[in-house]
């Protein structure tokens, strides 16, 4: 290694011999292309694919990113090379802000021997230190990279990032031409020469249709990671649009892979922006599953500029392809190369038609290279739940709650039943419930007609005689205060518990201690059976209250939950609150809520608020800014008990949080289920992962999801007056629909004319980190 030294490039050292054939500096890089992956002189640039919230800020000529310590940034000249000495140009000039004093980074050139396509770039490297954390402007002479050909350089790769917290910077990038000056650098530049073995292979752009190794990263299209994403929201993995043509008989999405049911003349689509695969990506594959004689057709939609509204499109059969399928999951890749006509710089879209029978697909990606392979699906990793147990209790009482001798009445006399008579059966002294995994859909035994004081079993167990599945809640329900069914809301609230923990290992028993459902005991109306989120069958022959469990039968500890609430806690108080709905009606809405000078609260879904093209992130800007709140209201909108696993809840709980953090700055202690589903595994991870948070539900329905649409639109109306006339006060409503945002100004009226106060969900719960009155 060189010896360390420190240098002031001034003008005057830029000079060196080099031919003077260059009148002006040369812009490598503005960043004004970067949106093609494209720098100033028509290359290509990019990061290695680990640098995060990597950005062009076209405006300031820069490029921001984190690092770590893999992270690198290159920029390349077109083929074969660029002649920069031959041209007169002498050194390397660009403008640099570090995260913090003191840091470092490498900058390293690569040249070839010789200035051809087939020769082989060979790295020198070169220190950059000194740097402040203020923008400063470091010049590199060519001489300083001891043993690189400057007049045959393929690329410059900036890497070697010490400081891996914070923001790096890099601003534009020029050659310095030896006839004019480059300006001066106070940087240190220390010499860092690599051994031919350790060198980065080359990351020039070639001619070729693949990019060079280790410079490209595959992109992923769509990991069918949400049923939800894809089936309500229609956004692929890059949260750009895709759905199919409304004829596809079943879209079904289950562990990173999507069954496609065809119609007559179904096609599916993935838009995917304007992607440049020139150079880099080789072609898009994908894991598919088909019987013997599948056949489909692959298309590929393409705009010069960019535009996907007028494609250009190229076409291939599976026939051409020479696919052929058993019925086993194989990966198959359409490479740009067997296209007719494709242009590989501007791809907008992909599309399959021509289906004649069920097709699964797994994760569908472009590849790097010349060849594919599975893209790689991580796992996620379950949420640690407590193993602890707690000494068993003994009660007074025992009796039987339901032995399903009557299908309309329980043994307590009681009415019992579902949502749905469908989804149960009840016969031979037992209840079969068959949800098929529906977690919206409950069943219920009442302990009472009105409030029943039930701490007189604080010590006992409610014992459950089951079969099949326990992946379901099980709920003790409050009655309101009143303990009056015609008052909203009725119940109050319940409290849940994952029946699987309480179960025996052999899969008949459940014993959960009365005392973990943390309710007001004293107002007990009754059980429900809930959240069922797995398709399998579960068989109930006896629901009892016991005073203590078997022997040997080890009592878990109560997990908490999110409190549960359907109404306001304050007094003589009113909230709208608003779920997601259509940017364009928002500020109708916003109107309506200002002439009547209220506050209000948005609950948002945040896949959309990372969508740049629908505009919602500005419209809850302007909403923030007239001091409406805003809270959560999942990432994807699926009815999150009904998910498979708590890591899928967590997934959708934090992509939400760091959503709304990311564009909006805001944290909430607040959030509302999709649908208003809801059980005990949701409620434990909102628990876990938003500590003091609080699980919104409703009881003043607008019912737009049935009305809006059809022809009695002013039905929306008569629902609002409903639940107002039964003592509601707290909303749900979407601005989806145009008929629902007219009534809005009718909706905050009728409220008014109740006396109560109107005013945000965080106010009305009497937070006392809400905004004051």
């Amino acid at each position: 290694m060189l010896p360390l030294f420190s240098f002031l490039i001034a003008a005057s050292l830029l000079a060196s011999g080099a031919q003077a054939a260059c009148s002006t500096n040369l812009v490598i890089d503005d960043y004004s292309k970067y949106a093609t992956n494209t720098n100033s002189l028509g290359a290509w640039t990019s990061d290695d694919g680990s640098c995060t919230a990597l950005r062009a800020d076209t405006a300031n000529k820069k490029v921001t990113f984190g690092a770590n310590a893999n992270c690198y940034f290159y920029t390349t000249f077109p083929a074969p090379c660029l002649k920069a000495s031959t041209d007169g140009h002498n050194a390397l000039s660009f403008s640099v802000k570090a995260p913090a004093a003191g840091s470092s980074m490498l900058v390293e050139i690569q040249t070839t021997a010789t200035c051809s396509t087939a020769a082989v770039a060979e790295g020198t490297y070169f220190t950059v230190s000194g740097l402040t954390g203020s923008t400063q402007t470091v010049n590199i002479p060519f001489t300083q990279w001891a043993g690189a050909n400057a007049a045959s350089v393929k690329s410059f790769v900036f890497q070697g990032f010490s400081t891996t917290s914070g923001t790096w910077e890099i601003g534009q990038t020029n050659l310095v031409c030896g006839a004019g000056s480059g300006g001066n650098s106070s940087v240190r530049v220390t010499s860092t020469p690599r051994p031919s073995s350790t060198s980065r292979a080359s990351v020039s752009a070639s001619s070729t249709a693949s990019a060079p190794p280790g410079t490209c990263t595959d992109l992923l299209i769509d990991d069918w990671s949400s049923q939800s994403r894809l089936t309500f929201l229609f956004y692929n993995s890059l949260l750009l649009p895709t759905s199919d043509d409304g004829t596809m008989n079943s879209i079904v999405v289950a562990n990173n892979h999507v069954t496609l049911t065809p119609g007559a003349s179904s096609y599916f689509y993935s838009m995917v922006g304007c992607v440049s695969a020139t150079n880099k990506y080789g072609g898009i594959g994908m894991n598919i599953e088909a019987a013997a004689g599948t056949i489909l057709q692959i298309e590929i939609q393409t705009s010069a500029s960019c535009d996907s509204s007028k494609p250009t499109s190229s076409s291939i059969s599976s026939t051409q392809l020479e696919w052929t399928f058993d019925g086993t999951e194989k990966y198959y890749s359409f490479p740009f190369s067997r296209f007719s006509s494709v242009d590989t710089g501007h791809i907008t879209a992909i599309l399959f038609s021509g289906l004649n029978r069920a097709v699964t697909f797994g994760p569908l990606a472009f590849y790097c290279g010349a060849t594919g392979s599975p893209y790689p699906i991580s796992s996620q990793s379950q949420p640690a739940v407590p193993t602890s147990t707690v000494p068993a209790t003994s009660g007074p009482n025992a009796f039987v709650v339901d032995a399903f001798a009557n299908p309309n009445a329980n043994a307590l006399g009681f009415w019992h039943g579902g949502d749905d008579p469908a989804t149960y059966t009840i016969s031979g002294g037992r209840v079969t419930f068959s949800m098929k995994g529906n977690a919206d859909l409950s069943w219920y035994t009442q302990l009472s007609r009105s409030c029943s004081d039930f701490t007189a079993n604080d010590n006992g167990y409610l014992h459950i005689a089951y079969t099949g599945s326990s992946s379901f809640s099980v709920a003790l329900q409050q009655h309101n205060p009143s303990c009056n069914p015609n008052v909203a809301p009725y119940p109050q609230t319940w409290d849940d518990v994952e029946a699987g923990r309480y179960s025996n290992s052999a899969k008949t028993d459940i014993y959960i201690p009365m005392t973990h459902f943390e309710i007001d005991r004293k107002k007990t109306i009754g059980l429900a059976f809930k959240g069922f989120y797995a398709s399998a069958t579960t068989t109930v022959s006896k629901i009892e209250i016991v005073r203590t469990v078997p022997s040997g039968f080890s009592v878990p500890s109560k997990i908490d939950t999110a409190p549960l609430y359907f109404a306001c806690t304050r007094p003589n108080s009113f909230a709208f609150a608003i779920d997601d709905g259509d940017p364009a009606l928002a500020q109708q809405v916003l109107k309506a809520v200002n002439e009547a000078d209220i506050k209000v609260t948005f609950f948002t879904v945040g896949a959309p608020l990372l969508d740049s093209g629908n505009n919602l992130t500005n419209v809850y800007k302007e909403m923030l800014s007239k001091g409406h709140q805003m809270a959560y209201h999942s990432f994807t909108h699926p009815p999150m008990e009904g998910l498979p696993d708590k890591a899928a809840i967590d997934s959708e709980l934090t992509q939400a949080i760091d959503a709304v953090q990311k564009t909006l700055n805001v944290r909430s202690k607040y959030f509302r289920p999709p649908f208003g589903t809801e059980g005990a595994r949701i409620r434990q991870r909102l628990a876990a992962v938003i500590p003091g948070s609080k699980f919104i539900n409703w009881s003043v329905d607008v019912e737009d999801y049935l009305w809006a649409l059809s022809s009695t639109p002013e039905k929306q109306l008569d629902a609002f007056k409903r639940d107002l006339a039964r003592g509601g006060n707290l909303v749900v409503m979407h601005y989806l629909y145009p008929s629902t945002v007219q009534y809005l100004p009718q909706f905050i009226a009728l409220a008014k004319a109740t006396g109560k106060q109107l005013m945000r969900v965080d106010q009305c719960m009497e937070d006392p980190e809400a905004p004051p009155l």
